[in-house]
């Protein structure tokens, strides 16, 4: 199995972008954001040496996708701020509380920005012929290098202004 966390900024989509031959904007894709939440993605592999295994195998492989968790919503201020250059700081605790992982990133990891990202992905949806609903979730990738993580890990990031999100990693 993978032992990552990947802290991301997820969005919970309020109305509906279904497919069209135009292309969204980023402002329209905004505006049918309902709300912002710090996230967590725990991807996952069958792939014993994931790392080897080669993209077209991992892609075949539901793109690692594992378990996702999302926090409370962010306030509203949110949409004034500049999401390219927000921080967001995480820290990994071992069982008995020594730290023994900080790391930084900011939301430009996401294509330059996470509304660049949100947007890039309406689009290719789009493409296929496929919309994004009102209550469906997206989230856009990491903010910052994978975090490695152990059974027994507590992940806390921390999203400044922004909220923060905390999961203990269990055994399965």
């Amino acid at each position: 199995h993978m032992r990552v966390v990947e802290p991301e900024f997820a969005f919970r989509m309020g109305a509906a972008l279904p497919p069209r031959a135009a292309p969204y904007t980023a402002t329209e894709v905004l505006v049918a954001v309902e709300s912002l939440h710090p996230a967590f993605e725990v991807p996952d592999s069958r792939y014993a040496d994931f790392a080897r295994a080669g993209k077209a195998q991992l892609i075949a492989d539901d793109a690692c996708c594992g378990q996702f968790t999302f926090g409370t919503a962010a306030p509203v201020l949110w949409r004034g701020l500049d999401l390219a250059a927000h921080r967001v700081q995480a820290t990994v605790r071992s069982a008995d509380g020594q730290e023994h992982t900080t790391r930084e990133g900011e939301g430009r990891a996401l294509l330059g920005d996470p509304i660049t990202a949100l947007t890039w992905l309406a689009n290719e949806l789009s493409a296929l012929g496929i919309g994004l609903r009102a209550g469906d979730w997206a989230s856009c990738g990491t903010c910052m290098v994978p975090l490695n993580v152990q059974a027994g890990d507590r992940v806390v990031a921390d999203y400044g202004v922004l909220g923060r999100i905390e999961i203990t990693l269990s055994e399965t």
